[in-house]
Formats: C-alpha cells, structure tokens, sequence
C-alpha cells in the first residue's frame, strides 16, 4: 500500500505491524509519511510498505521492501536486511565484452572479483581482472577496442530518465521528445562535451498526469540502468519527481514546467528547468494593465497548484500597483458556471489560467455566454499550439467558427522560448535553422503539434545537462570523479552535477540560457495579439531592466482597448423645475395672502366682532401658514440648486419650518376648538365658566404646543442631525450604442435613526389631528359669542387634519419619486394654508366690508344688534340665576308650610279629644271657630313671592 503524500496518519484495525528497527548505516523509507509522522505511531497497517535505503556508498543485501501480512508480521523476516559498502556496479558491465563476477553476488560486495574478457575482433585495454575492497575496485575499469579502430577507447554510456506528455492538459511531448532526441545526437557527435561517455534517453508518457508518471517514476527508479537525471515535463508531474527525487540523490531538470511552487529550493533543492516560472507572465500582465489604465481585473483558474500559486504571485503584484482583482473564479473541469459568474459580475479584463484543453472548454462557454467582442479582453498563457482553438474536441460543442469568433482579439504572454536575434547557439546552430530541422523531423504540422512552441527549451535542457556533466567528468570538475560511479546512494556526485549546472551560461538556440537562485530560466515574455485568427507580435518585456519594447501592431474589435469595467455615469434625479416654479409662484401668493390676512386682522382688532374671535390667535394661523408655505422652497431644493455643504442646511430648514408652520397654524386652531369644547360642555354647576375666557390660558396652550415641538426637533437636530444621503437605482442602459451604463442617485434628508424620529414626530401630530377632528365634531352645535368663528375652525381643521393624513404615508412610499412626493406635500401645505386662510378670513373682511362694521363699535351696535344680542344673553343668564335663587327659597318655603299643616293637625286632634263632636253644622261641617288665613301666592312680573302669615 501506497499513501498519497499529504495522507494523514494511517490508523489500525485490530491487527497492525510495529514499526521495526533499520539496518546499520541505513533507514526505512515510510512511503506517503513525513518524519514528524512516523515519530507520532508506533504501529503500521496491513499492506503497508517500509523500503530500506542505505547511507553513503552502501547497498541493502537481503529483502529491500517489506509488506505488513494480516498476522501482524512483515515479509520475509528471516531474511536479514544489511546495508554493506559495494562497488561501483558500473564494473559488471563491459561494452564489446563479457564479465565474470567470482567471490560475491549482485551486486558486488568486498572481495568479489571481476574478470574482464572482450569479444572477438576486440582487444582489452587495461586490466582484466579487479578485486572489490571497502568499496572501490583495485584497477580502473578496462575497455574493448576494436582492431581497427582509431579511438583510443569506447564510449560510456549515461543514461536519462524522461516523461513526456503526448496528451493530456498540456501534450508538450509531441515536440519536445522529438527536439531532445535531436540534442542528444548533436551532443554525442561533439568530441570536445562528454569524450568518454554517450547520452542516452529511457522515456514514458506520462499523459501530464501524476498518477500515471508515478508509475513510470518507480519504473525508471527500481529498473536498470541508473539514471543520472530525471527529465519531467508538465508542472503537476515535476512537482511529483522533483520531491521524490531528493531521496535517490537526483538531479532534475524540466523543460516544461512553469509552476511557482517549483522555486521553493527547500521543498525541491535539487530542481532545475528550463522553462522559467509562471510568475513571470505576471510582471509583464501588471506593466500591460498599467499601460492601457486598467484597474481592475477578474481571474478564471484550472484547480491545479501550477495556476493557484501563479494567481497568487499576481494577486500580490497588481494590489502594489494599486490594481484590484475584483472576482476570482475557479473550475476542476466544467468551467460553465464560473464563465457564467463572470458574465454576471461584468468582468471586462479576464486572466484566464488553465491548460489548452480547458482552454478549449472556457472559450466554448464564452461564446455561449457572449464573454467576448469589443467590450473585453482574454490574457491567456502563451505555451498552446498556435491553432489550439481550431483542434478538434469532442468534450465541447462548438463549432471551428464558433470558437474562432469567441478567441479573437485575447492577449498571451509567453515567455521568449526561441532567440529572436537569430544569432549562432552552443550548438552551432541559429534559432531558424533548429525550427527548420525539427519541423522536418515532426509528423505532422508544427501548428498541429503540442509543446512546438517549447520545444527549444527541451533541445537546451539537454546542452544545460551536457555542459554540467563535461564540467563534473573533468572539464572544470574535480579529478578522479567518473559518472559511471554515480548511483542513488552518491551524494557526492550530485552535489558537484548540481554545482555545475547551477553555474550554467550559454547561448541555446532559446535565448541566454542562466539559472536564478532557485533554479528557474530567467528570460524575456513576449506578448502576443490573436488578429484574424493568427498570432501577432505586439511586444516584448525585459522584466530584470521593467522595459517593455511596443511595436504599436495591437488592434481592438471596438477600435480602441476596453474600459475595465462598464463606465457608471452617476446621474441625479433632480426635481422638474416646471414643478417647483409653479408650485413656488403657489405658495408665494399664499405667503402674500396669509401677509394680507394677517394685517388685516391686526388693523381691525378694536372691532367688537374681530375681538370676538380672539385675533391673537387668528394672527398666529396666519403666520403659521406662512412658515408652512415657505418651507415648499426648501423642500423644491436639490443638487440642481444647492452643493454638498449646503444640503444639510437645507434640510433642517425644511423640518424646522414644517413643524413650526403647524405648531403655530394648527395649534392656534387646536386651542380655539379645545376651549369651546372644554367650557360648554361643563357640568351645570360650573356654567360659570363661560362668562370668562382668559386669554392667557389659550396663549399657553399654544406655547405648549410650540414649545414640545421646538423641544423634540432640537433634541432631534442635537443627537442625530440631518444629513444628505443617497439613494442608488438600478442600472439603466443608454439609447445609444456605448459602453456606459447610467446609475440614478437621488438626494435625500435622513438621519441613522430617521424611522424612529419620524414616528415619534407624526405619532404625535396624528393624535393631534385626530383629536382636533373629534373636538370640531362635538362643538359643531355650539354658540359662543366669546370664540364667535369657532365652526369656520372646525372646517379648517376637517380640511388640515384630512390633508396631512392623506399626504404623509402617501409622500412616504413615494419617496424615490422626486417628482409624485414634491407634489403631494408641497400642494397639500399649499391647499391646506389656502383654505385655512380663506376659511378663516374672508368671511370676517366680506362682513366688514358689506355691512361696513369697522366704522365704529356704536354703528356695529346699531346696525347688527350685536350689543342687544349681548344685552340679552346677559339679561337671560341673570334671569336664569334668579330662577335658580327662587327655586331655592320656595323649597324652603314648602317645607315651612308642611310643618305648619302637621302642627295644625295635631292640635285638631287635641282639641277633639277635650271637646266631643258636634252635630253637624249647616255650612258643611267644618268645625267652627275663626277661620286661618290661606296661603297666598303672587307673581309679580317674573319675580316669585310666597306670603305666609
């Protein structure tokens, strides 16, 4: 059993293997576990797998791989497992010959003995026999010469282990294994790189698939020949071997692989490639985003660690240069919803991150979508075929054309993978002429071929390797080191291979061929344009020097580069100006009116019937209604009008003379109708009442009104002030043909806590409407000469009450109508003031002025009998108090007169019994004696006399 390597501890069922003790000089590989892991279990599953390895130049004689048995035991345990010091296993071996191993088994062990015998036609050169002690041979190895061969001796060979992906995501193997056959056969033709030995490559496809490379992996790794270097391709499967790589001592070198993670030299310390790193592309995306102004971009990515850790490098780069990512999508292998993510989100410029597979999947779901035109722009990644989007895939189902239109216009940057110079390699060969002879050595077009455009990458891969190796047999290396010695075990080869290719510098047919300090190809990204369905040149970017050289060839569908999002236009519903003109010049004339009004009721205050309405309060109506009209000037007022700073001003304008408008107009009316209803209404005891009205008390009910309101609205405008606010639409689309969008804003008066102001504000006032409606009901019948136009009143305020109850939810709801609520309120204040007015006042002028009453108070006696009308209900109420007086005393005198009858009655009685009856007497019995004098009663006029004697 194999565990993945990130699998957390493995756990046991009821049987478990312990762990067991390594060798001497050796260690146990625990396939799939870190060290911390195995320190943290002292017991193994079934099936599990422990490997032994040894330290130094030492081998495992006996049972290398142990399996844990459903009994609880490992394999092969009375088998011992020893890690002994060998020779080099290159000694059993002997090009043109045989060799006869005597003293030992594989592989050779301290005082094994080899013989040497050469074929026919050979002659041995050297020794032809050597003995095994402490690990190295007691002669250098010989070697077969041809009888006619001019060379002084055969070569070695060296052998490389290499995948390449012919399919999958990205079939960069299609190209590259070709182009690194081509290298190894113009290395091994050079006699002054590597004289004494011969490249060779055993290779597997590896489909860009991990699962599938970790097969070939252990298949190159446990079959012989030793590999001296791995050579993986795509970034998914170089990550795998270059992390398992450490453990045999290897050097890997890829062509083909971009991954950032692959920089990190403490997880891959003995990586090297070719291919420079995916977050290359990203310094020349930022300096493309900078030139055409864009500041923000959306991202679309393949979910493998190759494009995560690329777009994290990028998310770093564009916030320093104060560019946002503003979505970030992500697909495993059906990109349909996140494309249509994007569409919803109106991304404009769009990173897109995935293999050319993918790639096709995105594009065909772009076009779906309709991602794609004039109003966006696609960065892709520049390493796909040149016809990528026309291959045939049988996961999509788009047309040739259909894709076609989807891609044109995108932008790839890639980097710089064939010397634009043109000048002569290490090879001896110009970047035109390699194009030419691996065009020849392909079996199909290069457009048709996967990896074409990473193919010089590959063929300078193997010169990087080539030089190293020269420098480490000799050329430059240390003496006495061959590479036939090297095996998985010798860490002191490995360490002089990776020296020198660190210190690698050559001209290759891709360019200037230089490791960074983490391994990576340093090199130039050229950006490219898709126009008409081919690939152009547009620029290149340098980014050690940030230079970026413009050949001024782009071209956009809309003529000129995209904006990075829709432009938003912020547009203001500002009020009609018809509307607050009309309703200005309205309450203008009623400011006038309620002016007119008001002097008028002052100049004619000494006559006895304005006196009778009590004009003080009629003058605060009028003044009241005219802060309400003038408040419809604020409230018409906007961002047409006014600024920012202005706006809060004008806000608390509104509201201050709004409620003190109906504080003074209301109120004043309030108080009329509330006092008529509280002194007629009395009980009979307390009509006394009605004879005098102090003003005072209705001038402090009114001060009481103004006075709460004066106090709720500074408490309001103190803790939580007005202010402008904005309310936001929906986006409306233009008449015109253009990338804009209009956003409608609307300017407001609010406050954070403006619900509950508002409630405790109209909750008040409605009571008050509402009571002020029930009062004029109920003193609908009532005359009074003390408040003679209290019915005019009571329609005023039938007219106000209705109004504002009517108008207020109204004018809520329709709030984000600039245009319905302005109406609403502004006509209702003007409505309601007007009638007030009216109601209130022309009566009283038309009176004056008809009957001519303002004169003098004795003319308005004579002509209206108002002073009779007066005298009269002063005569009838003294009448009715004298009623009430007389009332009282012949109550009383009724009660006299029934004491008296019972005193008569007893002293009859009395005088019967001493005296007895008569007969009796003619003139009707009654008992004689003289006769009492009659109760007499006389009304004299309206007065009530009772006589008693």
């Amino acid at each position: 059993m194999v565990l993945p390597r990130h699998a957390s501890l493995p756990s046991c069922s009821s049987v478990c293997c312990q762990i067991i003790h390594p060798p001497w000089e050796g260690g146990i590989r625990y396939r799939g576990l870190t060290r911390d892991q195995v320190k943290a279990i002292n017991f193994l599953p079934v099936d599990y797998e422990i490997e032994y390895v040894c330290r130094g130049e030492r081998e495992v004689v006996g049972p290398k791989v142990r399996k844990c048995l459903a009994n609880g035991s490992w394999t092969d345990m009375d088998i011992p497992s020893r890690c002994v010091r060998i020779c080099s296993k290159s000694y059993l071996t002997l090009e043109n010959g045989k060799v006869f191993l005597t003293g030992g088994d594989l592989p050779a062990l301290d005082g094994a003995r080899v013989d040497f015998r050469c074929d026919p036609d050979f002659h041995l050169v050297g020794s032809s026999r050597s003995i095994c002690s402490q690990g190295q041979w007691s002669t250098p190895k010989p070697h077969c010469q041809g009888e006619g061969n001019s060379c002084p001796h055969a070569r070695r060979a060296v052998y490389i282990g290499a995948l390449f992906p012919m399919s999958g995501g990205w079939p960069g193997g299609q190209a590259c294994q070709p182009a690194v056959e081509m290298a190894l056969e113009d290395v091994n033709s050079r006699r002054d790189i590597l004289p004494d030995y011969e490249l060779k490559l055993i290779h597997h496809d590896s489909k860009c698939d991990p699962g599938q490379a970790t097969k070939y992996l252990y298949e190159l790794l446990y079959n012989d020949p030793i590999k001296i270097i791995l050579m993986p391709g795509c970034s998914s499967v170089s990550t795998l071997v270059a992390e398992a790589a450490r453990m045999w001592n290897l050097i890997v070198l890829s062509y083909g692989s971009s991954s950032p993670a692959l920089s990190n030299r403490q997880r891959f310390p003995t990586f090297f490639r070719t291919h420079p790193s995916a977050t290359l592309h990203n310094p020349t995306r930022v300096k493309l985003f900078e030139k055409w102004g864009w500041k923000k971009i959306a991202t679309i990515q393949q979910t493998t660690e190759v494009f995560t850790s690329t777009l994290d490098d990028l998310e770093e780069r564009v916030k320093e240069a104060g560019i946002e990512i503003t979505f970030r999508q992500s697909f495993f292998s059906d990109p349909a919803v996140p494309v249509k993510n994007l569409k919803r989100q109106d991304a404009r410029i769009i990173v897109g991150l995935f293999y050319e597979t993918e790639a096709r999947k995105v594009f065909c779901e772009v076009y779906k979508e309709r991602l794609f035109g004039k109003k966006y722009v696609w960065f892709l990644i520049g390493w796909y075929a040149d016809n990528w989007f026309k291959t045939y895939d049988p996961s999509i189902n788009c047309t040739v054309d259909e894709m076609t239109e989807a891609v044109e216009g995108h932008i790839t940057t890639e980097i710089v993978m064939l010397n634009p110079a043109n000048t002569r390699s290490i090879s001896n060969m110009t970047s035109q002429e390699f194009v030419e002879k691996l065009t020849k050595r392909l079996k199909r077009h290069p457009e048709e071929t996967g990896g074409f455009q990473e193919a010089p990458l590959a063929y300078d891969a193997i010169w990087a390797l080539a030089l190293a190796l020269n420098k480490t047999s000799g050329g430059g290396g240390r003496s006495g080191v061959r590479l036939e010695d090297f095996n998985y075990n010798n860490q002191t080869i490995t360490d002089q291979i990776y020296r020198a290719m660190n210190s690698s510098s050559f001209e290759g047919v891709s360019g200037h061929v230089v490791f960074d300090a983490s391994g990576s190809r340093m090199a130039w990204t050229l950006i490219e344009q898709l126009q008409g369905g081919s690939y152009k040149k547009i620029g290149y970017y340098d980014s050690t020097k940030d230079s970026l050289s413009w050949s001024r060839t782009d071209k956009w569908i809309g003529g000129t580069p995209p904006a990075d999002q829709t432009l938003v236009i912020k547009t203001f519903r500002f009020l009609s100006q018809k509307l607050f003109i009309s309703v200005s010049v309205l309450s203008s004339l009623g400011i006038v009116l309620a002016v007119v009004c008001l002097s008028f009721n002052i100049y004619n205050s000494h006559v006895r019937y304005i006196q009778n309405s009590q004009p003080n309060l009629n003058n605060l109506t009028a003044v009241g209604c005219s802060l309400a009209l003038a408040a419809v000037f604020p409230l018409g007022l906007d961002g047409y009008h006014i600024g920012k700073s202005q706006f809060p001003f004008v806000c608390q304008a509104r509201l201050w003379l709004l409620g003190l408008g109906f504080s003074l107009g209301y109120g004043s009316m309030f108080t009329k109708i509330w006092w008529v209803h509280t002194v007629f209404t009395k009980k009979e005891e307390k009509k006394e009442w009605r004879k005098t009205l102090e003003p005072w008390k209705l001038y402090s009910t009114v001060g009481l009104l103004v006075g709460l309101d004066v106090l709720t609205l500074a408490i309001w405008q103190i803790v939580d002030p007005l202010h402008r606010t904005i309310e936001t639409f929906a986006k409306e689309e233009p008449k015109e043909d253009i990338d804009v969008s209009i956003l409608p804003q609307l300017e407001h008066c609010s406050s954070k806590k403006m619900n509950t102001w508002l409630g405790i504000f109209y909750g008040y006032k409605g009571l008050l409407l509402l009571l002020g409606i029930f009062l004029a009901y109920e003193t609908k019948s009532v005359s009074t000469e003390k408040i003679n136009d209290h019915r005019a009143v009571g329609m005023a305020i039938y007219n106000v009450a209705v109004l504002c109850l009517i108008t207020a939810p109204v004018t809520m709801i329709l709030s984000s109508q600039q245009d319905a609520a302005f109406a609403f309120a502004s006509l209702a204040i003007v409505f309601s003031s007007y009638i007030t007015l009216v109601v209130l006042f022309v009566p009283k002028m038309r009176r004056l002025v008809t009957r001519g009453e303002w004169q003098s108070e004795a003319q308005d006696t004579m002509k209206t009998g108002s002073s009779t009308n007066n005298n009269e209900e002063e005569k009838s109420r003294l009448l009715e108090k004298e009623n009430r007086e007389l009332e009282k005393i012949i109550a009383e005198k009724e009660e006299r007169v029934s004491e008296l009858r019972h005193q008569l009655q007893s002293r009859q009685q009395l005088r019967s019994r001493r005296h007895p009856p008569t007969p009796p007497d003619p003139s009707g019995g009654l008992p004689r004696g003289p006769p009492e004098p009659p109760d007499r009663l006389s009304c004299d006029g309206s007065r009530v006399h009772l006589l008693y004697k």
